[in-house]
C-alpha cells in the first residue's frame, strides 16, 4: 500500500490533536516500530521505548494538548507548527503553560519512522520554575 506524505502528515496531527493519558496505546499506529524520537531533553529509539515516555510523560503532567498550526510536506518530509498547553503541578504553580513548537517528521513504510520536535526547553520547563524562571527570562531579553 502506498502513502502519501499528506495523508500521513494528517494522520500524525489527527492523532496530536486527540492524544491524552487513555489513548496513547493508539500512536502505535502513527509510529514505525523503528522510530526514533528526538527533543531538546530526550532521544530514544523503538516504539516501546517511545510508548514509555509518553506513558511517563502523562503520568507527570495535569494537562497536555496540542493546537497544530500549520504542516508542509516534501517528499518523504514533513514538518508540523504547534503550541503545546500544558499544566504540571510542580511549574507555575500547576497553572496552564504554553510551548509553540516544531516536529520533523521523517516517513517509512507508512509511518513516522524519525520524529525531532524543536522547541525552548527554557520557555516550556525553567521559566515556570519559581527564582530560576526570573533568572532566565533576564538572561533572554540580556541577549
Amino acid at each position: 500500500m502506498s502513502y502519501q506524505p499528506k495523508e500521513l502528515t494528517e494522520k500524525f496531527v489527527q492523532a496530536y490533536r486527540s492524544l491524552s493519558k487513555e489513548n496513547v496505546a493508539m500512536l502505535e499506529d502513527v509510529y514505525h516500530q523503528d522510530v526514533v524520537f528526538e527533543d531538546p531533553a530526550h532521544r530514544m529509539e523503538g516504539w516501546q521505548n517511545l510508548e514509555g515516555y509518553f506513558d511517563r510523560l502523562f503520568e507527570n503532567v495535569s494537562s497536555c494538548a496540542f493546537d497544530i498550526h500549520e504542516t508542509v510536506e516534501q517528499g518523504n518530509v514533513a514538518y508540523v507548527q504547534w503550541t503545546m498547553h500544558f499544566s504540571h503541578p510542580r511549574i507555575s504553580n500547576g497553572e496552564i503553560r504554553q510551548v509553540k513548537g516544531c516536529s520533523r517528521l521523517e516517513f517509512a513504510e507508512g509511518k513516522v519512522q524519525c520524529h525531532r520536535d524543536y522547541f525552548d526547553m527554557g520557555e516550556m520547563i525553567y521559566e515556570g520554575i519559581p527564582l530560576l524562571g526570573n533568572v532566565v527570562r533576564h538572561l533572554k531579553a540580556r541577549l
